[in-house]
């Protein structure tokens, strides 16, 4: 089927039913960033991949609501869809609502399928529209009978970590999520998120690309532990294992079945947006619904000893294979051979070659000149660009490695550098470094942290539409929260121990795009009469250029900071170079 034949299947179906528009978000049961293909509904009904947007379709119009990330890519891949980019003004803000409550009067009918909807986006659908007399219904699924050969639901195995790897066994995590819901009166509580229930049960699998979860839920009571999964994904050894720490297990499509049968008086504690509204709406009335957080959100947030270990061993093993990533292309870059596909490819490889490595974090994001100002890039086959001896090349990458998560950025120049290239580009680093030297107070949120970063950059009148930084899982998702590093973070403090992106950038529409991202770890530095002090300990091992500097933009603080830097780089990751590789990043660290 084309697009506008599938559009056409479902207004088919929309008129049978009396929908006058329906809503297709980009989620899932577990309301997860990424998903399986069995769940990529906007890209199959749409052609639009990108990770975030909402589609609403009437019988006169259809369209994608996304934010300025991808409003090149949309426009590309939306061409003859039937589907017409709205741009957002604000990111993630509903703003499809208010043009569904402009278009029609009541009673019309408005729909969706609860189990792609989180019991927030239903709950800002619902509060716009009924006091206007709108119909809400949530559980419409009119993809699924139009969906020819839709994936199946991944069936791969689920495996467990040591605790060697993770620093804290099962019973231990169980015993303190157990720990809030009692000072939160709970008796039960849902875990729909899978980075939540990788985290708490020490499993990890290969449901999602990039992402090493399993497809589950989890129902915790103060005695009783129960995993909701597919019975082919879990060996007799693994069911053992859970078994021993008080697990046991039910089927993957029983869970809303079983919270329909909680008996009256019990209260369930649901995260609103970890969870969808399809299994929001199997509660019973007669069990009362606490709303807030996942507790092991925040627990999975702060980092123990063990894995901030294994992350510092992980970022050497991965500034390796940048080390040979770069030097590849500086060295093949003259052949004409090289294209942001292929290189992309190459760098996989490398990492690849890596102990522990199990995938990539994310698709690599490999912009070659005016393609690097677009931070969610990623090149197909209609725009993959040749890498020519001049101009900027952006790479955004990372790893997912046993030991650890990584994501960072660097910008490389191929040749033939402007004056405003190099201005950009030491105005990002200048905000890089002056957001990972930051001393702060116990108690900081990130939007002090993002502020920090913006600082310099804001000086020269200028800036970028992106988050600063957004919290990394350990071997898991590399965007995690809850905490993020932006100008309307929700409140939540810096912890110690939690791993943060630091990535300012700057970006020249039909230029070029500048991105110099680092992880970090916060952590305790001092204590005295002014009060509690914290720090950031960088964490991601990988040269950051050089010859792109206007060293006059720069205060001797900033030039200190970036020779220790390379400096540190250097002596990190010769151990495991060739006496040619240690060479060539010898020269790339050298002081300025």
């Amino acid at each position: 089927m084309t697009h506008l034949e599938k559009l056409a299947a479902i207004r088919s179906l929309m008129k049978e039913k009396g929908i006058d528009a329906y809503i297709i978000p980009s989620s899932d049961p577990h309301i997860s960033e990424y998903l399986p293909s069995h769940y990529r509904c906007i890209s199959w009904t749409s052609g639009f991949t990108g990770s975030a947007g909402t589609l609403v379709i009437t019988q006169n119009f259809a369209g994608l609501w996304t934010d300025s990330r991808y409003f090149v890519q949309a426009n590309e891949q939306l061409a003859n869809s039937g589907f017409e980019l709205v741009k957002l003004k604000v990111q993630h803000a509903p703003e499809y609502v208010t043009w569904i409550k402009d278009q029609f009067t009541a009673p019309a009918t408005v729909a969706f399928d609860g189990n792609l909807a989180s019991l927030a986006v239903a709950n800002s659908v619902k509060s716009i529209l009924e006091p206007h007399g709108f119909v809400i219904n949530g559980h419409h699924d009119l993809l699924d009978p139009v969906w020819e050969g839709r994936p199946a639901l991944p069936t791969k195995p689920a495996y467990t970590l040591p605790v060697s790897i993770t620093g804290q066994n099962t019973i231990d995590k169980l015993t303190a999520v157990r720990a809030t819901l009692k000072a939160k009166r709970a008796t039960c509580h849902l875990i729909s998120s899978l980075d939540d229930l990788a985290w708490v049960l020490n499993v990890r699998g290969t449901d999602v690309k990039c992402n090493p979860v399993t497809l589950g839920f989890v129902l915790i009571t103060a005695e009783t532990a129960v995993l909701f999964i597919d019975a082919v994904k879990v060996s007799e050894e693994v069911k053992a294992e859970l078994a021993s720490y008080g697990v046991s297990l039910k089927g993957y499509n029983e869970v809303q079945t079983t919270l329909r049968a909680l008996p009256a008086g019990e209260r369930i504690l649901i995260d609103p947006k970890r969870t969808c509204f399809a299994t929001y709406d199997s509660i019973p009335t007669s069990v009362e619904i606490i709303e807030d957080m996942n507790p092991s959100t925040m627990l999975k947030a702060i980092k123990n000893e063990v894995e901030i270990s294994h992350q510092r061993q992980a970022m050497i093993n991965d500034g390796v294979a940048m080390t040979k990533f770069f030097k590849w292309v500086e060295e093949n870059v003259a052949t004409g051979n090289l294209s942001e596909m292929s290189i992309a490819d190459y760098l996989k490889d490398l990492r690849a070659a890596q102990p522990g490595f199990k995938d990539i974090s994310f698709d690599t994001i490999a912009g070659y000149k005016d393609h690097g100002a677009l931070p969610h890039y990623k090149a197909e086959e209609h725009s993959n660009y040749q890498l020519e001896p001049r101009g900027l090349l952006l790479v955004d990458s990372g790893g997912q490695y046993e030991t650890g998560t990584t994501d960072i950025t660097r910008v490389i120049s191929l040749g033939e550098l402007t004056q405003e290239e190099k201005e950009d580009y030491t105005i990002v680093l200048k905000g890089t470094i002056e957001g990972s030297m930051a001393i702060y107070t116990k108690g900081t949120r990130g939007y002090q942290i993002d502020a920090i970063t913006r600082r310099p950059i804001w000086a020269t009148m200028r800036n970028y539409g992106h988050g600063t930084g957004h919290g990394v899982g350990f071997f898991l998702n590399v965007h995690e929260g809850p905490h993020v590093f932006n100008g309307t973070a929700t409140d939540i403090a810096i912890e110690p121990g939690m791993v943060t992106s630091i990535e300012p950038g700057l970006y020249r529409e039909g230029k070029h795009g500048i991105r110099i991202e680092n992880l970090v770890v916060s952590k305790d530095l001092a204590s005295n009469q002014f009060g509690d002090f914290m720090d950031f300990e960088t964490l991601t091992i990988c040269y950051i250029a050089t010859d792109l500097i206007e060293k006059s933009l720069l205060g001797k603080e900033h030039i200190d900071w970036l020779n220790n830097y390379n400096q540190w780089v250097y002596d990190s990751v010769t151990p495991k170079l060739t006496a040619e590789e240690a060479s060539w990043l010898k020269e790339k660290t050298k002081a300025i």
